[in-house]
């Protein structure tokens, strides 16, 4: 081939011939196969294809596979291989004799069941004479990798006698398998040295022994015995001489440079010792296979300094000076899809055509076959849309089918039969056929392929046979009008209209053949490329009124200007401020003509004129001021971020300080052990009240600040004003019960900070920025599910069983007197601040308009008694309220007054409708008359932990899963935040940690994530 038409070969390995480029010799390659032991047809054409395919072959790039051929067929074509960069399979055929005389190197790149590159079995028949009787490899000489099977022959006799250590890698010959034959009982021979018969000798006659006999000086093979008769080390199979062109039959071990053996070819870069810098190799070579090509085949695409079939994923096929290449995409790779054919993807179809969306190239092939089009009616299978396929070129291991049948013959690039409803091909975009033929036969209403210009589509030498045959009649075409368009040239169309045209006989625009382009009307105004395509000209360039606007796509190519013009080009604006890499900014003015002029070397900003007077003034204040306020602004607002975050550091860092710190008080009894308490003793200058929270039975609650004494950081604190109304409790002196406060420390309670002693008493807390349980509850109800609910019961259980432990009576539980510290834990608050107002429980009398008689046990309200189990009773009302989502108990009961009388005669609250019965009987358990009977705080714990682990089994609510999924995730998350923040600051609190919950406490939470 002339380098002019080798950006016309394929793109693709073809299993046709091919003359490498580059050689000073033709060298005809072939591709090989994969079959293995499968067949591909009948035994006709099973030969045929063999034959078709080795024909003439010089080199086969990968597989000889010779299998199944029962037939004395001729194989005289196999004369000229002389090399094999894969492995020989001859297996289960009947013939006598392979001629593979000329094969003299087998490289094993790939090797049969990964371990022979020569394997030779099974060639007889069960019955008749007929069999594989002598390999005739007489000048095989060299096996780069794998070894050698030779197993049950019945009558070949000189296979085995080969010396095969002389072939055969020195590190694989212990995995060549040489089994006996069945004709053949005799052990391998030693060496010809070790020969005694003659009958033994013969057998070595038409083999060249050329590594075993050489001298211990040589590294590979020789042509004598002498130390000076050593091979190159290049020589793969053996040579005539020592130089690196003496080689046979130009085999070498890995590349051949045009005749000379090279372990790598000419880089297309190579280092100046002059300059110091990597040049390019204007004698470069690509590696394709083992020969050093100045060009890579067509059908191949260059990476680098190799030969490719196909690029790899992260690089895309670009064309450049004719030549395909492979670059790294910048974005995106084109989608490059698989093609049909295989067993799971045997047709285009309804599983698999959405795949084909937005693919640039199909590595394979395309078969649109009856069932994939009109489905598989015996299974109902739904029918498959045609989608707008731009077929450039068929590569040469590929092939384009449209059919009614599933095989296809394998010689045919392009095969189109049996479709009764096709009446064009419309493959417009196809530009080239690298290998095959083109079979279009039995499509009896098919037109226009009669007219297409096949010979100009085939790219290489190869004489194709094409089938076009049993179609529509081309005088039936012609009289129905089914003829190209006028304005397609002579080489046919592919349908009907100027868009199906293979070339135009005019111009062309955008695929559609025109008669003109807009060369003196029309907008935007055009011009016409070599090849006929009509382009438009620049959008600077002005319309001229009966010639044309322009003589090609640039800016500089325009007759006249729109705007402006600065030199040759056509421009939008003048230059301003634009680095010429020289004299610095350059700053241009338009002159009345609309050429743009240069401004005064003194002008900095630009100009209108070409004097100095003419210098625009410099920038004014106010666009200074725009970006220096813009700039202060956000200097302030990060300045702020900084400050509100250094002091929400200090005021954390300072409440840790307090939680964790307390005092030691002496024992205000005899026989009285001291305290650790943890609250301080407070001044009232300390405090500051803020805002009113709320207020309750025993006084109101204030959003304030305390600012320890000594410190200037404000700490946001609740505090929570007691007053005794009746005027018999002073608060001037700090009680046992105060004490007994201040030292209760538990994750379910409201640490109480600080005492602050006075004519009322006020309690500081910790701030709750949720607020209660009872406002969350209403305004979150559709957001609640039941692990949530039942993990809050369990708290407040937890939290009540500390304060019994601790001998503290709460008597005003209920959901307003929870409060959240997040979304997932709460906290009792309120507690013992009736004691505070008169230690002795059964004097102290409720107002009637703040009495919680519905939180009330029966006891509680009509003897003023207050117990642990009153606790209870009042446990089981909040109870009510969580899975109630807030609602207020006995609203039914007009008079708060007939509530004692409604429990005497046994009615209770009713079951809540999300309330499973078991969770309902644990409430009226604690609503039993019987105090004793009622459950303990730690068998409400344990009940209530029991239905935690199966929170579905015992509540009802309804949540969509996409719902359920994000807000179990966010569960998990704060959890396992919160969690790891309490075992950092208070380990001794793991044992109060629910086991499920321990590995949050203990591991990073992006571990448990």
């Amino acid at each position: 081939s002339s380098p002019s038409t080798l950006g016309l070969l394929p793109v693709a390995l073809r299993p046709g011939l091919l003359c490498a480029p580059g050689l000073a010799w033709l060298t005809v390659l072939c591709s090989g196969t994969q079959n293995g032991l499968s067949s591909t047809g009948s035994q006709e054409n099973q030969y045929n294809l063999i034959r078709d395919r080795y024909d003439g072959c010089e080199i086969i790039m990968g597989n000889l596979e010779i299998t199944q051929i029962e037939s004395n067929w001729d194989f005289s074509f196999l004369k000229t291989i002389r090399e094999v960069t894969g492995y020989v399979l001859i297996a289960m055929n009947h013939f006598r004799e392979i001629p593979l005389g000329q094969l003299r190197v087998i490289r094993g790149n790939s090797l049969y069941e990964r371990r022979f590159a020569l394997s030779v079995f099974f060639n007889y028949p069960k019955d008749g004479s007929n069999g594989l009787r002598q390999l005739g490899l007489s000048n095989l000489t060299e096996i780069l990798e794998g070894g050698v099977q030779i197993i049950n022959n019945l009558y070949l006799s000189y296979g085995p006698w080969i010396f095969w250590q002389d072939i055969c890698p020195t590190p694989l010959f212990l995995s060549i398998h040489l089994k006996e034959h069945l004709s053949l009982r005799t052990p391998l021979c030693k060496s010809i040295s070790q020969a005694n018969t003659m009958e033994k000798i013969h057998l070595y006659v038409f083999f060249s022994v050329t590594k075993m006999v050489c001298a211990p000086q040589c590294n590979g093979r020789c042509f004598g015995t002498s130390p000076r008769d050593c091979c190159h080390i290049e020589c793969a199979a053996g040579c005539k001489g020592p130089l690196d062109v003496d080689c046979f039959v130009r085999a070498c071990r890995h590349f051949n440079d045009s005749g000379a053996c090279v372990p790598q070819c000419p880089k297309t870069l190579m280092y100046n010792k002059q300059t110091f810098q990597m040049e390019t190799n204007p004698n470069a070579k690509y590696q394709y296979g083992s020969i050093c090509v100045s060009q890579c085949p067509t059908h191949f695409v260059v990476d680098g300094s190799s030969c490719v079939s196909a690029c790899p994923l992260d690089k895309m096929e670009v064309e450049k000076e004719g030549q395909r290449q492979c670059e790294l995409c910048s974005g995106f790779c084109p989608k490059v899809c698989e093609g049909t054919g295989a067993e799971h993807r045997q047709t285009v179809d309804s599983s698999n055509i959405d795949s084909f969306i937005n693919c640039t190239k199909i590595q394979g092939s395309l078969h649109f076959l009856v069932t994939g089009i009109l489905g598989y009616w015996f299974r109902g299978s739904q029918k498959t849309s045609f989608f707008c396929c731009h077929l450039i070129h068929i590569p040469a291991n590929c092939s384009l089918s449209l059919s009614s049948r599933s095989q296809t013959k394998r010689r045919f690039s392009l095969m189109v039969m049996h479709i009764p409803s096709l009446t064009s091909l419309g493959l417009r975009s196809l530009r080239e056929i690298n290998d095959g033929s083109v079979y279009i036969s039995q499509n009896d209403n098919l037109c226009y392929h009669h007219t297409v210009n096949w010979t100009q589509l085939f790219r290489g030498r190869r004489v194709r046979v094409n089938n076009l045959n049993n179609n529509k009649p081309l005088a039936e075409c012609v009289a129905e009008g089914h003829v190209c368009d006028p304005l397609c040239s002579d080489s046919g169309c592919w349908g009907p209209g100027p868009d199906q045209c293979l070339s135009c006989r005019n111009y062309s625009r955008d695929g559609s053949c025109v008669g003109s382009c807009k060369f003196l009307s029309g907008a935007p105004r055009e011009f016409a490329r070599s090849d006929g395509e009509c382009v438009a000209c620049h959008p600077e360039c002005k319309l001229q009124g009966g010639k044309v606007s322009c003589t090609g796509p640039g800016a500089d190519e325009c007759m006249a200007c729109t705007n402006f013009q600065d030199g040759p080009y056509c421009m939008s604006s003048c230059p301003s401020g634009v680095n010429d890499g020289q004299k610095g900014l350059i700053f241009k003015f338009p002159n009345k003509e609309g050429r743009c002029e240069p401004c005064h070397y003194n002008c900095t900003q630009g100009c209108l004129g070409p004097r100095v007077k003419d210098c625009l003034e410099t920038i004014t204040g106010i666009a200074l001021g725009v970006p220096a306020g813009l700039i202060f602004c956000l200097v302030l607002f990060f300045l702020g971020v900084l400050y509100h975050r250094g002091l929400a550091i200090r005021r954390k860092r300072a409440m840790r300080r307090y939680l964790e710190s307390g005092d030691s008080f002496e024992p205000l009894g005899p026989g009285e052990k001291g305290t650790k308490v943890y609250a301080r003793i407070l001044r009232p200058s300390e405090l500051k009240k803020i805002k009113l929270l709320g207020f309750g039975v025993f006084g109101t609650v204030h959003k304030g600040f305390w600012t320890p004494e000594g410190e200037t950081v404000k700490i946001p604190v609740a505090i929570k004003t007691i007053h005794d109304n009746s005027g018999r409790q002073t608060f001037t002196e700090i009680t046992e019960h105060m004490l007994s406060m201040g030292s209760l420390d538990h994750p379910y309670i409201v640490r109480l900070l600080g005492i602050c002693p006075g004519a009322s008493l006020q309690l500081v807390t910790q701030l709750s920025s949720y607020g209660s349980l009872l406002e969350h509850i209403r305004q979150h109800r559709n957001n609640l599910d039941p692990q949530r609910l039942l993990n809050w019961c369990v708290q407040i259980a937890k939290g009540m069983f500390y304060l019994e432990e601790h001998c503290i009576v709460h008597r005003n539980l209920a959901a307003r007197n929870i409060l959240l510290k997040n979304d997932y834990q709460v906290q009792i608050s309120d507690y013992g601040v009736a004691d505070l107002l008169c230690p002795d429980d059964k004097k102290y009398v409720y107002t009637d308009t703040k009495t919680p008689i519905k939180w009330m046990a029966l006891e509680s309200i009509l003897f003023r008694r207050y117990t642990h189990q009153s606790d209870v009773w009042s446990y089981g009302v909040t109870v009510w309220e969580m899975m109630s989502f807030g609602a207020e108990p006995y609203t039914s009961v007009q008079s708060v007054q007939k509530v004692p009388s409604l429990l005497e005669k046994g009615e209770r609250l009713p079951q809540p409708y999300i309330c499973t019965i078991d969770v309902y009987m644990v409430m009226v358990k604690c609503w039993m008359i019987d105090e004793n009977i009622r459950p303990t705080f730690k068998e409400l714990a344990s009940d209530f932990t029991r239905m935690a682990r199966d929170p579905l089994r015992y509540l009802v609510i309804k949540v969509r899963p996409l719902q359920f999924f994000f807000r179990l995730l966010k569960r998990v998350f704060q959890n396992c935040t919160l969690l790891s923040k309490l075992h950092t600051q208070n380990p001794k609190h793991n044992t109060q940690i629910p086991k499920p919950w321990l590995p949050f406490a203990t591991k990073p939470c992006h571990h448990i994530l």
